[in-house]
């Protein structure tokens, strides 16, 4: 099952174990079951400290349980956990184990004081790449606390509960049976959402903390860059952000940051989140922003959802965008039950139905390419007159036999059956007609939207909502800087986020400057 490159690496890492470990497997006779069994097997015979056993009563099979000899085990893969979940595996593998996870103490400290009992279930795909990050968390908790488990379930292989549970996105997260959540969390993010009283805790030490000299809104590309050059200048810096990594957490490949020949999103939010953390920069992540005031001290305030107000002397506001939507009937309503933006999380969930892409550009075209070797017809909308993706995308795309390309198409409505979308209705521009496309998904790609709704009446804003800044970063407001995909600055690359984020940051050092100076 796994070749012997794989296998000298992980009997590296299995050398770590401090503990036996158990592996017990639910197998039918399936292909699928096999290729368990000689995982499993594998793994068993890279570790002495590893045993693994074949008469699991799992109704899920094939599957198996990572947990310790004689102690009920609290984790399940219920598939084959290679692909992008294959270091979720050796994670559990490690942490069961024995083996410490590079978690903060405090954070530890909140799993294992969490009291009742949590029973988390995890569908997948395995090519998601934000599904490991939800796997991976809930493993640990489950390793830390007694009273909590964790089970990935593979949604291609276990279709018949996928159409039960009426799963149309993932990650979906499943808490005692009911439904907890769906897309990318982090450790943090969900531990917040279990511990009824971590809000409250968290807005009392935000509350209490000293006014900083530059604060920086939003850890994106742009919010890291600020944050690492005003620390190296050596004043009083601090991050507040919604999520740390931003819109890149939701990125794949990435192919064009000057001087890495390719990366992914989520490796390169954690490099970035890595980097911040060598200087002295208090993070203060999982906190929303909702207000931008000025202090009578002629400091600046930034409110907090959770009731907490921060100061500081200057601020650098680099809160990103997200993905456009098309705001029209039924989207909302039909929302993760159809509707998607993910193609690569989502696209497994559709093989063999119908799909649609609603955008012409490179990211739609792109879409539609993946999507075609995966679901059975897939139905191009594009609102202009032709297609906007780079010509190499447009050939490849007009070489695949079930796709259909649609321009001067404005798609009206999103229509579905009160439980998932069935289809959608569109208006041929060119001559005023309506059509209706049947189809079992909807994936959106028209671009992006600046998260600035909060800012409206405080700052200047362009038509679109995004932050009017000068060369320097400078917004209309006094000591108030801007950066990144928020603002007005053209082209929403990565590379250009982080030069504006250093350029705001040294404005803002320079600010600090002028406006201390002794008269």
């Amino acid at each position: 099952m796994l070749d012997a490159a794989i296998k000298t690496q992980l009997k590296a890492y299995l050398e770590r174990l401090q503990q036996p470990i158990e592996l017990v497997a639910s197998l039918d006779a399936g292909a699928k079951s096999g290729e368990v069994r000689g995982l499993l097997t594998d793994i068993a015979e890279l570790s002495d400290k590893v045993a693994v056993r074949f008469d699991g009563h799992d109704a899920r099979r094939p599957s198996f349980s990572v947990g310790r000899p004689g102690e009920p085990a609290r984790i399940q893969f219920a598939g084959i956990p290679m692909g992008h979940e294959f270091t979720s595996l050796v994670l559990a593998l490690l942490q069961t184990g024995g083996h410490p996870p590079k978690v903060e103490p405090a954070v530890i400290e909140q799993i294992k004081a969490l009291s009742g009992t949590f029973r988390f279930e995890t569908f997948i795909s395995l090519s998601c790449h934000n599904c490991p990050d939800v796997v991976q968390a809930l493993n640990l908790m489950a390793v830390l606390n007694p009273g909590i488990s964790s089970a990935m379930i593979d949604g291609a292989l276990f279709q018949d509960e996928v159409e039960q549970r009426q799963i149309m996105a993932v990650p979906t997260v499943f808490l005692n049976g009911e439904p907890f959540g769906q897309g990318r969390m982090t450790l943090e993010e969900i531990v917040a959402q279990i511990d009824t009283g971590a809000a409250a805790r968290e807005a009392e030490k935000i509350a209490a903390k000293a006014a900083f000299d530059v604060l920086v809104v939003g850890g994106g590309p742009a919010g890291a860059a600020a944050a690492i050059y005003a620390a190296r200048k050596g004043v009083r810096t601090g991050v507040v952000a919604e999520r740390f990594g931003g819109q890149v957490l939701d990125t794949l490949a990435i192919e064009n940051f000057i001087s890495v020949k390719e990366t992914d999103g989520p490796k390169l939010a954690a490099g970035l989140e890595q980097h911040v953390r060598i200087y002295d920069v208090d993070i203060m992540n999982l906190q929303r922003a909702e207000a931008l005031v000025s202090d009578p001290d002629g400091l600046t305030e930034v409110r907090l959802a959770n009731g907490a107000t921060l100061k500081s002397k200057t601020v650098i506001l680099s809160t990103g965008a997200r993905w456009r939507e098309m705001n029209v009937p039924g989207e909302k309503e039909y929302k993760a039950r159809g509707v998607c933006f993910c193609p690569h999380c989502d696209g497994p969930l559709f093989k063999g139905k119908r799909v649609a892409v609603i955008g012409g550009g490179n990211s739609g075209v792109e879409a539609a390419i993946d999507l075609a070797g995966i679901v059975g017809h897939v139905t191009l909308l594009e609102f202009d007159p032709a297609l906007r993706a780079d010509s190499v995308l447009q050939k490849k795309l007009f070489s695949l036999p079930n796709v259909k390309v649609i321009t001067q198409a404005q798609t009206t409505e999103v229509t579905g059956d009160g439980e998932k979308v069935n289809g959608l209705v569109y208006k041929d521009r060119a001559t005023g007609d309506s059509h209706k496309v049947e189809l079992e998904g909807i994936f959106v790609q028209i671009g992006l939207l600046p998260n600035t709704d909060w800012l409206k009446g405080t700052l200047n804003l362009s038509p679109r909502g995004e932050i009017e800044v000068d060369n320097r970063g400078q917004t209309s407001m006094a000591g108030v800087f801007a950066a990144g995909d928020c603002t007005t600055v053209p082209y929403k690359q990565i590379i250009i986020a982080m030069g504006e984020g250093a350029k705001a940051s040294l404005s803002a050092f320079d600010y600090l400057i002028r406006n201390s100076a002794p008269e």
